[in-house]
């Protein structure tokens, strides 16, 4: 079925199509009793107005826009993604804005998607994610001059407007947790190197350990045989970890799999902890400890900042909007260590 036109209307109501148009944006040119009746016609057969007709009018899109870089496969799996997302759309409808989300393959794609986007006015801003060491996007977003919030680290941010929750707290806290329970050999299985957040957790975690034993680092993409992959590999090793702290919550549960495959007892021979609680994470036996924090909230605070940037705002203080840092929360997966 095509989608109706102006045209359309004005067969079914027997007049013109400037009629029509006059009619639809509430022009002089037509008696009230026509204007009536063209509207309740093109609400009858659900018409609506062109975004791109309305863009060379200058009119809002009435929509943002969210390019993913990373495989549909892994995005479906990744829960903290789609508790961010559902966090943005319930802020969105509320104002009666939607959100355009596209899978992209690299960033020269996503750049392209977002000019293009801005460019025929099908969005009124955007918003950032996952941001890498020395981003190419950055620079591009700003010389656009696009109203676009940044869901990450103000550091690397440049003039875009950031929403961020701190990284390096809620690292000490899981690693203090930790070393308080006796644990001196503590690993962490991290997300992609090039990452800002994961190089802040890198910094972070290496300081936090610093005065206790070996604390090895292992860089994965986030996939649960990634995690299990890396959880093999330090299992194995002759300075086996006592603990191991993973950067989602799949690659969280995929150790705890390993760790039953080679017949270690959690949390008795291995303790471990998940990074971003989810209901994965805790129907597992045993729960796992995590650290957790209201992902759909932290959706809803960048929906917003966008909100406001695109009604006129002012772009916030360098450091933007921080949100609340996850904080950890002690579950069956976590023990002192058996020696």
């Amino acid at each position: 079925m095509k989608r109706p036109t102006i045209a359309d209307i004005a067969r079914e109501a027997g007049v013109s199509k400037g009629a029509v148009s006059y009619a639809l944006n509430g022009q002089p040119g037509v008696s009230e009793s026509t204007r009536r009746r063209i509207l309740a016609i093109a609400e009858q057969i659900g018409w609506q107005p062109n975004s791109a007709a309305r863009a060379l009018n200058g009119a809002r899109a009435d929509a943002v826009g969210l390019a993913l870089c990373r495989p549909a496969r892994i995005l479906g799996m990744e829960p903290f993604f789609m508790e961010l997302i559902s966090g943005i759309e319930a802020e969105l409808a509320a104002r009666g804005c939607a959100l355009m989300l596209q899978v992209v393959r690299d960033h020269d794609a996503e750049i392209a998607v977002h000019r293009r986007w801005w460019g025929e006015g099908r969005i009124d801003g955007a918003f950032l994610v996952d941001l890498h060491i020395d981003d190419p996007r950055v620079p591009v977003l700003e010389s656009l001059a696009m109203p676009v919030v940044v869901v990450g680290d103000p550091s690397s941010a440049g003039r875009l407007a950031p929403v961020w929750s701190d990284e390096v707290v809620a690292v000490r806290e899981t690693v203090a947790y930790l070393a308080a329970l006796g644990h001196r050999r503590i690993a962490r299985v991290a997300g992609l190197p090039r990452l800002v957040h994961t190089a802040i957790r890198d910094r972070a975690f290496t300081e936090a350990g610093g005065g206790l034993g070996e604390c090895p680092i292992v860089h994965t993409d986030y996939t649960g045989e990634e995690g299990a992959r890396a959880t093999r590999r330090l299992l194995s090793s002759e300075a086996r970890p006592t603990a191991i702290i993973y950067d989602n919550d799949i690659m969280a549960v995929a150790g705890l799999s390993v760790a039953q495959e080679m017949r270690l007892n959690v949390p008795a021979d291995l303790s471990i902890v998940a990074w971003d609680d989810s209901p994965l994470a805790q129907v597992v036996r045993p729960p796992l400890t995590a650290l957790t924090r209201d992902i759909p909230a932290y959706g809803a605070h960048a929906a917003q900042t966008l909100l406001a940037l695109i009604d006129g705002a002012e772009t916030p203080a360098k450091d933007g909007h921080e949100d609340q840092p996850p904080r950890l929360t002690p579950r069956g997966s976590t023990a002192p260590p058996p020696f």
